[in-house]
């Protein structure tokens, strides 16, 4: 540990802030010292985000003070933050995609020259240093699209610190990155503190506080419950501090047969966004009552495959056939249609029309059929009472039909999602990963759902990251690599070893 006890960057006391009659955080404090991470652990709506919105001056609050560095602050808007020296990365990024690493980072801090025109010899200059200077190693020159989300993620980082930030609050920064991007940040953020910066890591990932916080402070349902030293407290604690009962790590779910052959995957071929094969001669076979889990590094065509299968995305070659009947470039909705549902990866872009309200998301499928409309006309009443299941059902938070999607968190959007996808009692549950972003509250949940849908003998296929996750929840794991599956093994008989190396190009075709 490198911190300095003597020295409280940020003191948040009594904080309280309401929405309406919905109060998001009840009181709450909060101490950080000078050269630690501390985390922020909660459920999805606890209100982890909502109290450093309030830090970074995106929110005011209700109640309560705020000090950075013992000195009395009132922060009316993130401009006043950026010059107290806080920085804030968010969950979903605030880059131009258009313009380079370069641009984004200088973006309203530009260097000038002579009338003052734009010196962007400097600014690649500046860019250059400062990512020598933290260990954050990027290309000053790559445009946003062409580099990975992992880079995306150093370009935020590096914005906020080219602003002189001191306190960073990085909102679920792993939610979107491999592995390996994982580790990369936990020592970008390792070595920050070491050169006397303090971070605030919004989280709900247990392994990754365990591996990268000094102190963790635990919110649920907007009220402050602990703070404790990481090291001195189990992963099992710190669940249970969170949502407030005992958390089951592991999938609990019987053995059984599989039933009939449901979807069949032939020499699938389909292009990315750059007309370049990204899925090149993909066979699979997907049986009634099996979750059948596909592992894979990301990149390797998981996205373009997922796509051609719930008609986003045009097939070049190759057939996909339900029940042995032909469905390849069927519309969207001939496929839902078929009884296939799809958890989209990108909730906020596919599976969600933000503002709209959360009934009218949970009907989007079934808004033409009864009884939520008859004769053209929506029942509006019919839908409410839908909705309002549905949210108890799933515990969404707030249990308010009639607010906006957008206004929730991302793991309460995801809970939407999947309320509305298998309720439609579909044949085919396809679920890209489901749980990116959700509590293990949450995620306990989303695993029970995905099993009960293999017990009512449908089948489904998991699209996971998360080596972990497919490993405890599938029956039979396939493994996809540069857009071809390489093997296919039975779950309980994989390690994660072997499946490693097949995720790297080193696997043998072997059925299961």
């Amino acid at each position: 540990m490198n911190i300095d006890f003597s020295s409280k960057v940020v003191e948040m006391k009594n904080i309280t802030k309401k929405f309406g009659d919905f109060v998001a955080n009840d009181n709450i404090n909060l101490t950080v010292h000078k050269g630690e991470v501390h985390a922020l652990l909660g459920e999805n709506g606890a209100g982890k985000s909502t109290l450093m919105n309030i830090l970074y001056g995106l929110y005011q609050p209700t109640a309560g003070e705020i000090f950075i560095n013992g000195n009395k602050v009132d922060i009316t808007d993130p401009n006043v933050a950026i010059k107290k020296g806080i920085g804030m990365v968010h969950q979903h990024f605030m880059l131009v995609e258009p313009f380079t690493v370069a641009e984004n980072i200088i973006l309203g801090m530009e260097p000038t020259q002579g009338i003052g025109a734009l010196d962007m010899k400097k600014a690649v200059q500046d860019v250059e240093e400062i990512s020598k200077m933290y260990g954050l190693h990027v290309n000053p020159n790559d445009k946003i699209y062409d580099i990975t989300v992992g880079m995306q993620q150093r370009v935020e980082i590096l914005k906020a610190l080219y602003r002189g930030a001191e306190i960073l609050i990085l909102d679920e920064p792993t939610a979107v990155l491999t592995p390996q991007e994982i580790k990369e940040l936990i020592q970008i953020m390792r070595n920050l503190t070491q050169q006397g910066k303090t971070i605030i890591l919004i989280t709900h990932k247990l392994k990754e506080i365990k591996e990268a916080a000094d102190f963790c402070t635990i919110i649920r349902r907007g009220k402050h419950i602990d703070t404790v030293e990481v090291q001195n407290t189990s992963t099992a604690d710190l669940a249970s501090m969170m949502v407030g009962r005992e958390v089951s790590f592991k999938v609990e779910k019987e053995e059984k047969e599989h039933g009939e052959l449901v979807l069949s995957i032939e020499d699938l071929v389909v292009k990315d966004n750059r007309n370049i094969d990204a899925v090149k001669g993909l066979s699979l076979d997907v049986y009634a009552g099996e979750i059948l889990g596909i592992a894979g590094v990301d990149g390797n065509g998981q996205s373009e495959f997922i796509e051609a299968l719930t008609g986003l995305r045009r097939v070049e070659s190759g057939k996909i056939k339900i029940h042995g009947k032909d469905i390849t470039n069927n519309t969207p909705k001939e496929i839902i249609e078929e009884r296939i549902a799809s958890i989209p990866e990108d909730r906020q872009k596919r599976g969600l029309v933000l503002d709209y309200t959360i009934a009218e998301n949970m009907i989007l499928e079934n808004y033409n059929k009864p009884p939520f409309a008859k004769k053209g006309i929506l029942n509006q009443q019919a839908i409410k009472d839908f909705a309002r299941k549905l949210i108890e059902k799933f515990d969404v938070r707030p249990d308010n039909q009639l607010i906006k999607a957008r206004s929730l968190s991302g793991g309460n959007q995801q809970k939407v999602i999947i309320a509305r996808e298998v309720t439609n009692d579909p044949e085919i549950l396809i679920a890209a990963q489901p749980t990116r972003g959700l509590d293990v509250g949450a995620i306990e949940f989303v695993h029970k759902s995905l099993v009960e849908q293999r017990d009512k003998n449908k089948a489904v296929v998991l699209v996971s990251l998360e080596l972990d996750e497919v490993m405890n929840v599938s029956d039979r794991i396939a493994v996809i690599y540069e857009g071809k599956i390489v093997g296919i093994v039975n779950a309980k008989e994989a390690d994660e070893n072997t499946l490693g190396l097949m995720m790297a190009g080193g696997g043998t075709e072997n059925e299961g």
